[in-house]
């Protein structure tokens, strides 16, 4: 697979067993929920994700993309009202994929 930016955004997506049914990433890259050096317990919201993580949001199809133009590393997850939360994941600059989600409004993306 190439490196550059545009192909290495991911579009797939995968079913995540959540009990509200979130559909998360699934990447080539992306990381399990807790990122590399940090155990699941320690994985804490940090704050609203910069702007240089851009969203697209289509709220009637539930469904938001999401891209890292940081030019570092973040890790990220995606908060939603009135249901379940995704999990943390790690993208690499350059890198993105959609997530989408049955129940509950998109709140916003944030660090972790």
């Amino acid at each position: 697979m190439s490196s550059t930016p545009r192909k290495r955004l991911a579009v797939a997506t995968a079913a995540v067993a959540l009990g509200g049914g979130l559909v998360l990433p699934a990447t080539a890259t992306a990381a399990p929920a807790a990122p590399a050096g940090r155990s699941a317990a320690d994985v804490r919201v940090q704050g609203t994700a910069p702007a240089c993580v851009t969203r697209d949001v289509i709220k009637q199809k539930k469904q938001v993309t999401v891209r890292n133009n940081c030019g570092k590393t973040m890790h990220v997850k995606l908060v939603i009202n009135n249901g379940p939360d995704g999990a943390c994941w790690t993208y690499q600059h350059g890198e993105g994929s959609v997530w989408t989600w049955k129940v509950g409004s998109y709140g916003k993306i944030v660090t972790c």
